[in-house]
């Protein structure tokens, strides 16, 4: 029964239409390659690319059988790494059916322009264009590649502007430094300041880069010194260490604005960022690792791929990509011990997770600031929050006052103090953090909870929830407080408004259903309030305490009441 199945399955697969495969009849095919072939396709499906390639090799036979099979091994190919074999395979197919898709003519497109044979790479370009199928990221890629072939070919920035908004000015400003415009500081400088949504501090990097090619030492250094690690990325936080510690020659390992292949490279690197940020992290894996085969020296980048992996909950291939990482390179390092931990927590326990942080934290010497920061995070997290506030004191000895981030640490500080029961040294903190910053929402929301929980100040509490709710009112955890100052002022009707959308938004967080079955029971409605207390004890997330108070509810309801 199950072979006549298989049987079925393959018939289905490969008998589609003249599409997809040349052959008419079952026996032009070796029932050992079709095995291996539909074993690829599955492990494809089931994001093993590893194996699934191991079953496109063994049934290679069929490239020249079945035009979908050259496909399928291509991607796979290229989504392990290994691009320059997917070129090759190309290569040997280019004047056959089956090499008739998009990434086929892309990669051979790029392949060209590595080898500066622009005229074929446009080529290969204008073929792929019926392979489009409406996906305007691919449509995106073709126009843009096309502007840096103008670049390379003519020297100049091509007149026809594509209009792709800040993406295609992203690309333009990479194009007028690799011609080593006259203005591109300017560029570089309306790049990095543009006022919108999205964070373009990465370009600072490349603005160095090119300042660093260009000998112009001091103004990298009049820059990296307003920056502030705290704030910023790994890469930024790894070129301002580097410019620090006179390295300058680091920055021309990885990239130079004058290499074609490096800014294209950086192209692709945006367009896995992209895919990234919509949760595609197949595709972004593809274009991630294309971009590595265009600029191999770039290794930072791969950062993305140990993400994409992690979310992926592919924990084997994260910590391949993170070997790529090592004490040299201060800040890429800490991160794939924090990635790491982050493994171990998944994979193991979160007290194994803490251990392993904190055992490699002693061993960094003289670590920056923003290392601290992290391990101070990971502490707190950990509800470790006495050597939580011994690494917030580090930072807060260290940092400027004026610094944007004086008033994040004490807040996380004075949120380490509530938690041990230290009240004046959290109300301390935190009202100085809301002297810096008085409109900040979460400090609010944090301090005005505090002094609910403790029956302190409740309608000083209320207008200051009543002003967090007013910037973040869709905050659930601001919504919950809200509601929770109005159950304590008696007020039960507003309380089950607030209270029932944070249920809504949060409905595995224990101390909201807790709160909604207090409300509930206080308007009346005493079955529904021991269902929402009832399923408190199911939550993962409830502490024993929790447990014990919600046990005694659900027996004696609310006492006084």
């Amino acid at each position: 029964m199950f072979i006549k199945l298989f049987r079925l399955i393959l018939i289905l697969l490969l008998y589609q239409g003249p599409l997809y495969s040349k052959s008419k009849t079952l026996n032009d095919f070796n029932s050992q390659h079709l095995s291996n072939y539909f074993s690829g396709i599955v492990a494809y499906d089931n994001n093993d690319n590893a194996k699934a390639l191991k079953f496109f090799k063994s049934s290679k036979y069929l490239i020249k059988k079945h035009n979908s099979y050259l496909e399928n091994y291509i991607y796979t190919l290229v989504l392990e790494g290994k691009v320059l074999q997917a070129t090759n395979e190309l290569k040997l197919n280019s004047n056959k059916n089956n090499s008739n898709f998009f990434e086929a003519h892309l990669i051979l497109a790029l392949d060209s322009l590595k080898r500066k044979n622009y005229k074929k790479s446009k080529d290969h370009l204008e073929r792929s264009y019926e392979f489009i199928n409406n996906n305007r990221i691919s449509l995106i890629i073709l126009e843009t590649l096309k502007q840096y072939l103008y670049v390379f070919e003519e020297n100049k920035i091509s007149s026809i502007k594509n209009k792709y908004g800040n993406f295609s000015f992203i690309n333009e400003v990479f194009q007028r430094c690799y011609l080593d415009d006259k203005n591109i500081k300017t560029y570089f400088n309306q790049l990095i300041n543009l006022q919108n949504n999205a964070d373009y501090t990465r370009y600072i990097f490349f603005y160095l880069s090119y300042l660093l090619e260009n000998d112009e030492y001091e103004k990298a250094k009049n820059i990296t010194n307003n920056l502030e690690y705290l704030s910023s990325s790994l890469l930024i936080s790894q070129g301002k260490k580097w410019i620090e510690d006179q390295k300058y020659q680091e920055f021309k390992k990885i990239f130079l604005c004058s290499n074609a292949t490096d800014i294209v490279g950086e192209f692709f690197f945006l367009i896995s960022n992209l895919y990234s940020t919509q949760d595609n992290y197949e595709k972004s894996n593809f274009y991630l690792n294309i971009s590595h085969y265009l600029n191999p020296k770039f290794k930072f980048n791969l950062y993305l791929l140990a993400e994409n992996h992690y979310l992926n909950k592919d924990y084997e291939k994260t910590s391949k990509i993170l070997e790529s990482f090592n004490k040299n390179d201060e800040f890429y390092y800490w991160f794939k011990l924090k990635k790491e931990a982050q493994i171990i927590s998944k994979t193991k326990n979160k007290d194994k997770s803490l251990e392993f942080i904190n055992l490699n934290f002693k061993k960094l010497k003289n670590p920056s600031i923003k290392i601290i920061f992290d391990i101070a995070n990971f502490n707190k997290n950990a509800k470790k929050y006495k050597n939580a506030i011994k690494y917030y004191d580090q930072i807060i000895s260290k940092i400027n006052i004026k610094s944007q981030l004086y008033a994040e640490i004490l807040y996380r500080r004075g949120g380490s103090y509530e938690r041990l029961g230290d009240y004046v040294n959290s109300d301390k903190d935190l009202l100085k953090s809301l002297e810096i910053n008085p409109g900040d929402a979460y400090v609010l929301n944090y301090l005005a909870y505090s002094w609910l929980e403790r029956g302190y100040k409740i309608d000083i509490s209320l207008q200051m929830l009543e002003k967090a709710y007013a910037k973040r009112s869709d905050d659930p955890y601001i919504i919950d407080s809200i509601g929770w100052a109005y159950y304590l002022i008696d007020d039960y009707v507003k309380a089950e408004n607030f209270l029932k959308r944070a249920v809504e938004l949060m409905p595995e967080d224990p101390t909201v259903n807790d709160h909604y079955g207090d409300i509930l029971w206080k308007l009346d409605r005493k079955i529904q309030a021991r269902y929402f207390w009832q399923a408190v004890l199911n939550l993962d997330d409830t502490e024993d305490a929790m447990k014990k108070t919600i046990k005694n509810k659900l027996i004696e309801g609310l006492k006084k009441s």
